[in-house]
């Protein structure tokens, strides 16, 4: 049985945003359209205190890696071309293998 875990980290800027408040409307909102509509896990998993950055993880599980690439890929360009008020910064993505013993 082979099981891999795809794992994509993207930073953003929000250079409209002035509250924490703020800020956490705008990450709801992405965090839930991205597992809404792909079916993954997605949370903000750091710069938590800073108001005009961002970064969310999302992570999907599968046994094609084509695929999870796939969905992965998507998921940037849906995030890049959705017009939230964040602009993408940067992103990382990486398919790993997980063993069982």
């Amino acid at each position: 049985m082979r099981v891999l875990v795809g794992v994509l980290l993207i930073k953003f800027r929000l250079p409209e945003n002035d509250s924490l408040k703020g800020k956490r409307q705008v990450v709801r909102s992405v965090i839930a359209r991205i597992s809404n509509n792909f079916r993954v896990a997605a949370a903000e998993v750091d710069d938590n205190d800073l108001w005009q950055l961002a970064t969310i993880g999302v992570s999907i599980i599968g046994n094609d890696k084509g695929q999870i690439n796939k969905v992965l890929s998507m998921i940037i360009e849906f995030v890049d071309a959705a017009g939230f008020d964040a602009e993408v910064l940067d992103y990382k993505m990486e398919i790993v293998p997980v063993v069982r013993e």
